[in-house]
């Protein structure tokens, strides 16, 4: 396991991060170059042409603290069983643009209105191994909400302080030999679930962005 270098800025967060230094934060960030924009696909695997997707990043302006809303895939599905992600899929003929795929996915897996999202701004896009070309909206959600999960999707919903995730000494980074191709992840283990590959990744690709 190797960490990530240390950043090379002087960033530092607030010590209360608010909607309005987010909003400054995010704009432009799509634009952005950023060092992890993804694998290329695994021809073994995916289609020759990438799937146009989009995921919610929920941030929770918690009381004691800015959450990450993640989701807990179930075990039975064909992709990514079991697996830590963002509420979020494929793009749909009838979604204007990315962020209405988020909302609408957000809707449909966890029961989250789409009325209680603000979108902050989106990410760069991010390339899967699998084959999907991923957009992440970034969402404010100001509690209280209530949650209905689809329960042939989403076996559950947790939140992580945003801090945590954030801290690049959490960011370890893994690799692993598949078909004779080593491939290196990115994981955030956090109190017995483990983050990891596609949504770990976006998750470092928003620290780098909100630290400048």
């Amino acid at each position: 396991m190797d960490e990530l270098e240390p950043m090379a800025d002087d960033t530092v967060f607030p010590g209360i991060i608010t909607r309005d230094w987010l909003l400054g934060r995010l704009a432009g960030a799509a634009q952005r170059e950023v060092p992890l924009n993804g694998d290329q696909p695994d021809p073994a695997r995916t289609p020759a042409r990438s799937t146009p997707a989009a995921v919610l990043v929920p941030l929770v302006n918690r009381v004691g603290g800015m959450t990450v809303l993640l989701t807990q895939r179930t075990d039975h599905l064909a992709d990514h069983a079991g697996q830590i992600s963002f509420p979020g899929g494929r793009c749909e003929p009838e979604d204007p643009c990315p962020e209405a795929t988020a909302l609408r996915e957000t809707e449909e897996e966890i029961g989250l209105p789409r009325d209680c999202v603000e979108i902050l701004g989106l990410l760069p896009e991010y390339q899967t191994v699998t084959g999907f070309c991923v957009t992440p909206v970034v969402g404010l959600v100001e509690p209280p909400f209530s949650l209905k999960l689809d329960a042939f999707e989403v076996a559950a919903v947790f939140e992580v302080p945003l801090a945590f995730l954030m801290d690049p000494s959490n960011h370890q980074r893994h690799s692993y030999e598949r078909d004779g191709r080593t491939r290196h992840y990115f994981a955030m283990p956090y109190q017995g679930r483990y983050i990891w590959g596609a949504t770990a990744a976006m998750l470092v690709n928003l620290s780098l962005i909100l630290r400048g």
